[in-house]
């Protein structure tokens, strides 16, 4: 499949107002983003507070609460695409903030754990305006532009889990853990307001047609390079989330300091983010020119080369060092997937497609934790990265074996 033979079938989707949607695309995920994640440094002190006392049980249901949101988003992102295709992208953002906005707002009056837990599902299954804003991007935008609006709208994302344990962590202090919940059901309300009155979504009768009658995934010629999009997604959450379980450990083993392990550990875990925030937009821009299967396959490699002295680092600034080089190689990566995909399935199965490819990388979220303690609790924590660095070199054969011949994207 190349993308040529969509351009002699489908005109490319374009919008006069592309700059404006990426915009409040690009506010909106961040805002969301930040309500989900916001508490991360407060959710055991809330359970506590819901009645839940014992120390093991409180650790238990944060966990299961946290988690609930990404379980559910995983299990409905190819739905929402779908429904997306058929009535409009638009209409998915109006109901994901809308959603989010009831679902955070009464987690700030939850009355015990099964609540909140609830309210945490409902939040994943309702939610996923991140995803629906990377479907609407992506079809609404030129496509010689498309990579660096993506990597734009990659670099909200990923700034939004960044800055929401940051915001969870200064503001319960000053109006309480309640009013936090509260403060970001309003903010994400406005985000409601912005996408209702501002948007502008392309009307294509044609492909709500189309998308009714192309039955979805069945729709797409050569699936070939859309699996190893869904694979990629995986593989550059494992590596991201596999390290999560054995990071405070490892850090403790190469610090004098032991006072400082905790500070170290945080520092190590942000600075991936900070570097992929950094190259997004900018890996995107330079997909645009030279190839989307390019820098896929070359920001593979690299972070594959950039975890092997990762397992044999003796300072701490070392593994910072390496870590941020190697977010910076892999920032580029979701940019470019969602452009892969968007060029190699007819446009009334992006929707579809792309809810596919969420879904897979909130399985590689759930399975890199899993797999990280697993490995660095049997075999040993080197062996993470070693296994992890094995993974993503395969991944990058495999994206480069399958990338079309004849015209890449």
């Amino acid at each position: 499949m190349t993308e040529t033979r969509w351009e002699t079938t489908t005109a490319e989707p374009e919008t006069a107002y592309w700059i404006r949607n990426m915009v409040i695309c690009l506010v909106g995920s961040f805002t969301t983003i930040i309500a989900m994640t916001l508490l991360l440094p407060f959710l055991p002190i809330y359970v506590e507070e819901l009645g839940v006392t014992d120390k093991a049980a409180v650790v238990q249901w944060s966990g299961i609460a946290y988690g609930a949101t990404f379980f559910a988003a995983a299990l409905v992102a190819p739905l929402w695409g779908r429904l997306g295709d058929i009535y409009g992208r638009k209409l998915m953002l109006i109901r994901a903030s809308l959603g989010m906005t009831v679902a955070i707002s009464l987690m700030g009056m939850a009355g015990n754990v099964w609540q909140l837990v609830g309210l945490r599902l409902f939040t994943g299954l309702a939610g996923g305006y991140a995803s629906g804003s990377m479907v609407l991007v992506a079809t609404q935008t030129p496509r010689e532009r498309s990579g660096w609006a993506l990597g734009m709208l990659a670099s909200g994302v990923m700034a939004g889990n960044l800055v929401g344990p940051l915001v969870g962590g200064a503001l319960p202090q000053y109006i309480g853990i309640r009013g936090t919940f509260l403060a970001a059901g309003a903010v994400i309300f406005i985000t409601f307001l912005a996408t209702t009155f501002l948007l502008k979504e392309e009307k294509s009768h044609a492909r709500k047609k189309a998308a009714k009658a192309s039955g979805g995934w069945k729709s797409i010629p050569d699936k070939g390079p859309v699996i190893a999009m869904l694979a990629t997604g995986l593989m550059l959450m494992l590596a991201n989330m596999s390290i999560e379980p054995i990071i405070t450990v490892y850090v403790a083993q190469i610090v004098d300091n032991q006072s400082s392990v905790t500070m170290v550990s945080g520092i190590v875990m942000s600075v991936a983010a900070l570097g992929s925030i950094l190259s997004a937009s900018r890996l995107g821009k330079l997909a645009d020119r030279i190839g989307y299967w390019t820098v896929i396959t070359a920001a593979l490699g690299v972070a594959a080369l950039l975890l092997i002295p990762q397992a044999f680092v003796t300072s701490a600034w070392q593994l910072i060092v390496l870590r941020f080089l190697m977010g910076v190689a892999l920032g580029g990566l979701l940019p470019c997937i969602t452009a892969v995909i968007r060029h190699n399935v007819p446009d009334a199965a992006v929707g579809n497609a792309l809810g596919l490819s969420i879904s897979s990388q909130y399985a590689g979220q759930v399975a890199g934790p899993v797999l990280g303690g697993f490995v660095g609790g049997h075999i040993g924590m080197r062996a993470v990265f070693l296994g992890t660095a094995v993974l993503l070199a395969a991944c990058a054969c495999y994206s480069w074996m399958v990338r079309p011949k004849e015209v890449e994207v």
